[in-house]
């Protein structure tokens, strides 16, 4: 049963994927042409953005896709780290586009131009509807691939709010310096939080632990198992973000024989469960033992 929903799961998030990619590509089509008819640097910029969004969208679909190969003799934890991979390079290309989109918006500052309001406005009711129901549909994963997803289509929502209120207002006022202002502000708001995001993959990338929390309530969890005395080398890192690998000696006091040690192996899976770690590999060593890894880090 847990396979088989943990397999469903995968084919809900490539399909979750799949959608923003679709709509992604479609929209950004309009985009272009919208661009031209309304004579909206501003759109044309966004689309450009999109079509960054897209092929990193599309790369990320196919990763997830090969992520999920079983492992074999030569990658033995299996392919997750390619999604990994793909939210990497979906953070570098999406700070490569915020500040491309800068680089656009801040020069109109000075040199503010006044597009076809009427088309920006159905343009931009267009947009907030079909990167929304992408967005929506990502919110719902928990792969650290669909959150940088999400970000990106959450950038595009909030910069469609903003063509809207800027349309809008452009309806009644001759004000067309709103638009480079709001395009600066909701950039440097996503660009923000997907340095963030880069930084915790980077740090996944070089095996750091995954939560700082959850490696110690592990250790307090072995700790408090009765007969284990002392636990070292115990190291925590993540295949993708979301499945998490453990490997530890624990040291326990007495002489063991079979049914104890037996024992102890179950009780350490037991207090393992909670976690839902992907992989474990606990060495079992007695008080006096010399541990082999003693002088390893």
């Amino acid at each position: 049963m847990h396979n088989h929903n943990h397999s469903h799961n995968e084919n809900e998030d490539s399909k979750r994927i799949a959608l923003a990619f679709f709509l992604n590509v479609a929209f950004t089509i309009i985009e272009f042409i919208g661009g031209l008819l309304t004579n909206s640097t501003a759109i044309m910029a966004d689309a450009v953005h999109d079509l960054g969004d897209s092929l990193s969208i599309g790369s990320a679909w196919l990763l997830a896709r090969w992520g999920r190969k079983s492992a074999d003799s030569e990658f033995t934890y299996g392919y997750r780290r390619l999604t990994l991979f793909g939210a990497f390079i979906n953070s570098v290309v999406l700070i490569a586009g915020s500040l491309w989109v800068l680089s656009e918006a801040i020069p109109r500052l000075g040199n503010p131009v006044m597009p076809v309001t009427e088309g920006m406005l159905a343009l931009a009711i267009l947009g907030i509807t079909v990167n929304g129901i992408a967005a929506y549909r990502l919110s719902k994963g928990s792969t650290l691939n669909e959150k940088v997803l999400n970000w990106h289509l959450l950038e595009d929502v909030l910069g469609w709010l903003a063509v809207l209120v800027v349309a809008v207002v452009l309806m009644f006022a001759d004000w067309p310096i709103l638009d480079p202002l709001l395009s600066v502000g909701f950039t440097l708001f996503i660009l923000f939080n997907v340095i963030r995001n880069l930084w915790i993959t980077g740090k996944l990338f070089l095996q750091a632990v995954p939560d700082r929390a959850l490696h110690d309530e592990i250790r307090n969890a072995l700790l408090d198992i009765d007969g284990i005395l002392d636990i070292h080398h115990q190291h925590l890192w993540s295949l993708d973000g979301e499945h998490h690998v453990l490997t530890a000696h624990i040291v326990v006091g007495g002489d063991f024989d079979a049914d104890e040690y037996g024992a102890m192996k179950n009780a350490t899976a037991e207090a393992l469960e909670q976690f839902g770690l992907a992989h474990t590999t606990i060495e079992i060593e007695l008080k006096d033992e010399f541990c082999r890894d003693k002088t390893k880090q």
